[in-house]
């Protein structure tokens, strides 16, 4: 026969256990909610009229070698290029960063850039490669790197932007 006191200990036991449960549900619903939201407020310069021009503009940019690179864009040469290219590089490496550190959300994160973080990042890899043996740390734009590798291999089927064609070329129409 189960008596009173050990009834009263295992209720008290189990209710324990769904109130730890619970909380620990509850802490990750709430940590996935807040990378979710930092993500999107992150990602708003990819969501404007004026970020999207910026993108369309570094996306247009068009060398023959890194030398003609260099004559045309270098920050010696060009520097509203200059300023324009290296604050979207050091936002794309800021968000490869904290994604890095599982502070932020890469579905979220692709959804708002669609392809244009890893089409940037194929766009310069060269040039950030010769700045990384001259002017830069070798270690330059890693972060960037990571994110744009790690949205590519995560997201293989989407297509890149075409600027000479428009949104979504190359994608068949039915």
């Amino acid at each position: 026969m189960v008596d009173v006191q050990s009834l009263s200990i295992t209720l008290a036991a189990l209710s324990f256990v769904v109130a730890a449960t619970y909380y620990a549900l509850n802490l990750i619903e709430v940590r996935r909610s807040r990378r979710i939201n930092l993500t999107t407020t992150l990602m708003q310069p990819f969501m404007t009229v004026e970020g999207n021009d910026i993108f369309m503009d570094l996306l247009s940019m068009e060398w023959s070698d890194l030398d003609d690179y260099k004559r045309k864009f270098d920050s010696r040469v060009n520097p509203e290029n200059w300023a324009k290219r290296v604050a979207v590089w050091k936002r794309c490496d800021s968000l490869g960063l904290l994604y890095r550190k599982g502070l932020l959300d890469l579905e979220t994160i692709e959804s708002g850039s669609l392809t244009l973080i890893s089409d940037l990042w194929r766009k310069f890899e060269p040039v950030i490669e010769m700045y990384r043996k001259s002017d830069l740390h070798r270690s330059a734009y890693e972060n960037w790197e990571y994110l744009a590798e790690k949205l590519h291999e995560t997201y293989p089927e989407t297509v890149p932007y075409d600027v000479s064609l428009g949104f979504g070329a190359g994608k068949e129409t039915e």
